[in-house]
């Protein structure tokens, strides 16, 4: 083992950077490197048990009056307020969810930056790594080395042949492209030119046109398989390292109920879940679980923050919250929202998908995972019902389709993208502690 090195993690406060960042952490913390966390407060007490430092920030000023409850209730307030523009094309959601969502974004980026100077001044770290879609610039002025995270489809890293991130376009459509990005300039220029203007102002070097993040000229991390990957298309270059995934080892394990393990040859078993946002929606939610609860399959169903309003079909059980990684190796199927962490880890186990996109890169997921003939992208809220049936009937009794995904997942595991990530973090932080001696 190197020497004991300290890493610090800044996280985006969602629960699939985070999760992610838990994953590498927890290598790094059993090879007996000291972990930092600097992660949003809601996360206190979530991240110590696993051998973390926290050391939390303040994205905004606090509200003395909110707690968990609040801030479960926030995340149900944002999915019933902000549903409508899910609804929307790609295109026309630039302006009204994507654009705000970085303003946001940014906001908490700039409200922290002191926070953060104090956190590396207290603990010196030899390695900062980051996981997030904005710049923080006391990340890139502490001295120490930066590693940006790319846990989101890397259509964020942009070129010029490959589809605009967040707009879910086929990589055949390239007539669409250039309408998407001439939109996204027109939506976030503004905003852009001042935020650029504020991280110069910190020290920082100015951001790449149309990024709101800098690329680590030492090393960075993106979290995609190859079999998905864009780099046929788009090379990267020499400080770029794929984690073709990054599943955590430290979900509990989930047993499966003897009605499902004794089911008969006909019936799959499907897991269902739009992850800790989409899970709010409980009207698409329902309808999913309405639809499925017709069928001869079993389904287990990640039912959300709004659990107690869901009404299970006899062929389901479900929870508030799953251990997905111990539920994803035993079904045949996996219905998802189209995060990326739930997209790797159904490739890592190599389990074909349904996915029905909701916001963000989800669009880009379920364009790669259909046009890649690992799964079958959906309609969100326009699919039929025959739809689902059919895509249900064709990827459990495919088995072509099956076998590819178990091969996939296969050579997944060997790559073992947790270790790959880990070795390159450790690597970057034990050059830099060498250099300081």
């Amino acid at each position: 083992m190197t020497e004991q090195l300290t890493v610090m993690f800044m996280p985006e406060s969602a629960y699939g950077p985070t999760n992610q960042c838990i994953g590498l952490g927890k290598v790094l913390v059993d090879r007996g490197h000291r972990v930092i966390f600097a992660s949003e407060r809601s996360w206190e007490g979530k991240l110590e048990p696993f051998g973390f430092v926290e050391a939390l920030v303040d994205l905004a000023e606090p509200d003395p009056a909110a707690g968990q409850e609040a801030a479960g209730q926030f995340w149900i307030d944002f999915i019933n307020d902000t549903a409508p523009e899910f609804r929307k094309p790609t295109i026309d959601q630039l302006a009204t969810f994507v654009q705000p969502t970085y303003q946001a974004l940014i906001d908490g980026a700039r409200y922290v930056e002191p926070q953060l100077k104090r956190i590396i001044a207290d603990f010196k770290p030899d390695v900062i790594v980051e996981d997030n879609v904005v710049t923080f610039p006391a990340l890139l002025t502490s001295g120490a080395p930066f590693i940006r995270i790319v846990s989101c489809n890397p259509l964020e890293v942009r070129g010029p042949d490959i589809a605009p991130v967040f707009s879910g376009y086929a990589a055949d459509d390239k007539a669409a492209w250039e309408p998407f990005l001439a939109r996204f300039d027109e939506t976030h220029r503004e905003m852009w030119e001042t935020f650029n203007q504020w991280v110069v102002d910190q020290g920082a070097p100015p951001l790449p046109p149309r990024e709101f993040i800098h690329t680590s000229e030492v090393a960075n991390l993106y979290v995609f398989p190859a079999e998905l990957d864009y780099t046929a298309a788009r090379p990267l270059g020499d400080t770029w390292h794929r984690m073709d995934s990054s599943v955590r080892e430290t979900d509990s394990r989930w047993d499966m109920p003897d009605a499902f393990t004794n089911r008969p040859d006909d019936a799959a078993l499907i897991y269902l879940s739009l992850g800790s946002l989409g899970g709010a929606d409980i009207g698409l939610l329902q309808r999913l679980i309405d639809l499925l609860g017709t069928t001869r399959h079993k389904v287990i169903v990640s039912m959300g923050p709004r659990a107690a309003e869901i009404r299970l079909a006899d062929n389901m059980v479900g929870a508030e919250f799953l251990p997905q990684t111990s539920v994803i190796p035993q079904v045949d199927l996996v219905i998802t929202h189209g995060g990326n962490n739930t997209v790797t880890e159904a490739m890592h186990f190599g389990k074909p998908m349904i996915v029905l996109p909701l916001f963000w890169d989800q669009y880009d997921n379920a364009q790669r995972v259909h046009e890649m003939g690992y799964g079958r992208r959906l309609s969100t809220y326009a699919f039929a019902d025959e739809e689902l049936f059919d895509a249900v009937d064709t990827l459990v009794g495919d088995t072509r389709v099956r076998e590819r995904a178990a091969a996939a997942g296969d050579s997944i595991r060997a790559r073992d993208g947790l270790r790959v990530g880990a070795a390159v973090i450790e690597r970057v932080g034990a050059e830099y502690r060498s250099l300081r001696r």
